[in-house]
């Protein structure tokens, strides 16, 4: 009975969803690198399709490469931890006039082995999983951002 009443309430209230599955006309300019182009592809499926150039909204995104970090290391000197940081700096205009910018920093350890297969099947899968937080970081910003824009 609870949730019904909530249902209404949100109803009545005026209440809209900021992303309710709708396309959102953003065009990701190309992103450098192997994970630039998985970054970008991440966004485009967030924003629900690939518009070109001629979008209203233009989205600028910079990629670092991931950095390490050895952690937990062992009397021995060898590491048993190994963090993997990425850093995106972005940039939303419309209209060549810069509506939203900002930085996103995504952050993740995984176990490092001394076997080469694992262990760069474990990097890569750590990268991989960054790259989607940072698509959901940054997607999550635009769409906040054009659905408030004042000047749609």
């Amino acid at each position: 009975m609870k949730k019904y009443l909530l249902v209404l309430f949100l109803g009545a209230c005026g209440f809209t969803p900021m992303y309710n599955g709708q396309k959102t006309d953003v065009y990701v300019a190309p992103i450098s690198g192997i994970n630039g182009i998985d970054l970008r592809n991440a966004l485009n499926a967030k924003f629900g399709d690939i518009n070109d150039s001629s979008a209203k909204y233009k989205l600028v995104v910079k990629l670092s490469e991931p950095t390490t970090k050895y952690k937990a290391i062992q009397a021995t000197g060898d590491a048993t931890w190994q963090e993997v940081t990425l850093k995106a700096s972005y940039s939303l205009s419309r209209d060549n006039k810069e509506i939203a910018k900002g930085q996103e920093f995504a952050s993740e350890s995984y176990t490092f082995v001394r076997y080469l297969v694992a262990a760069n099947a474990s990097y890569n899968n750590t990268v991989q999983d960054l790259i989607n937080v940072l698509s959901d970081k940054i997607g999550t910003r635009v769409i906040a951002e054009t659905s408030n824009d004042k000047d749609k």
